[in-house]
């Protein structure tokens, strides 16, 4: 099964709306479509572990510590960092090809980087 990803309120939603543009088979939602906004860290892991969806964030600070604790828990379909000095094209690019290029299962428990 393909990764389906969900933004969360500290991702640039350009990114949502380039991938969704560029290959409209992604599903992609927005912070908005999950009710994601003022929610902290710890919460959005659980919506987004709910709903079967990686997570995608720009938030290198805090979001790795707390998707560590979070696994302490329970499982997570993943968590991938997006660098906030990456381009919006290449960050485009680069989620693109993880979901062309990997499957879902694979990104289970995982933190991932972009670029790659």
């Amino acid at each position: 099964m393909r990764p389906r990803f969900q933004a969360d309120a500290d991702l640039n939603y350009k990114i949502v709306l380039g991938l969704r543009r560029k290959e409209p088979a992604v599903e992609f939602i927005g912070p908005l479509d999950a009710d994601l906004i003022s929610l902290p860290d710890p919460d959005v892991l659980k919506v987004a572990a709910a709903a079967g969806r990686i997570l995608v964030s720009h938030d290198r600070r805090t979001m790795p510590a707390h998707f560590a604790r979070f696994l302490r828990s329970q499982p997570s379909p993943g968590l991938i960092v997006v660098s906030q000095e990456l381009d919006l094209g290449s960050a485009i690019d680069n989620l693109l090809l993880i979901w062309a290029a990997t499957d879902a299962e694979e990104w289970t428990n995982r933190i991932g980087y972009v670029p790659i």
